[in-house]
């Protein structure tokens, strides 16, 4: 995983705790929950790419 996918991954993250706290105190349901769904993307997307990181390591291993 690059660096910028990093970056990506951390700043669409924490985008989304801000839109869920500006929810939160606008008591604004929607803002919550697309705040919560694009934590959820960036934290799968995260995890796919140490998956894929795991797997070339493995690959080299094996070389």
């Amino acid at each position: 995983m690059s660096f910028t996918d990093k970056a990506k991954n951390k700043a669409q993250q924490l985008t989304g705790v801000a839109k869920e706290r500006i929810g939160d105190v606008t008591d604004n349901e929607r803002m919550r929950a697309e705040g919560a769904n694009e934590q959820s993307a960036a934290r799968a997307r995260q995890a796919g790419e140490n998956v894929e990181d795991v797997g070339r390591e493995a690959r080299d291993k094996f070389r």
